[in-house]
């Protein structure tokens, strides 16, 4: 794989993943979804309901152990998979996929508390959502 190649896709794992951190489905529907097939819908689907539930207050952290763990994984699929799961490269995406969840476990987390003292709760949720679904569509239609 040539450098540059190599070094765009890594950048793509680790942001993907970040998208991953931030919501769990999001990073993988639009992979699967720019695929194409009926994965990729149904992930859609879960996706959605990942975004209408992460506004309810009931909601446990994200940091708590189950969702992170969801986060770390997803993070770590997308990774392998869009540097190429049947590559000898996959491992490094996988990583790069796992550190950009826990940059956007942590960030987004960051950042959304200091948003909701700003704009409130649920602007702060549908602002990241945006941000979660713009930057997803961004990388998976490169």
């Amino acid at each position: 794989m040539d450098k540059v190649l190599m070094f765009v896709t890594l950048i793509s794992a680790f942001f993907l993943g970040l998208v991953a951190g931030l919501r769990s489905l999001t990073a993988p529907a639009a992979l699967f979804l720019a695929r194409g097939g009926i994965i990729g819908i149904v992930l859609a689907v879960l996706a959605v309901a990942e975004l209408i539930g992460d506004m309810l207050p009931q909601m446990p952290s994200r940091t708590s152990p189950p969702a992170l763990i969801a986060r770390i994984i997803s993070g770590g699929i997308v990774g392998w998979l869009i540097t190429g799961a049947n590559s000898s490269f996959a491992p490094v995406g996988a990583l790069f996929g796992v550190v950009g969840a826990l940059v956007g476990t942590y960030g987004g987390r960051a950042v959304r508390i200091a948003a909701i003292e700003r704009i409130g709760a649920v602007p702060s949720a549908l602002a990241e959502d945006v941000v979660a679904i713009a930057l997803a569509a961004f990388i998976v239609t490169r």
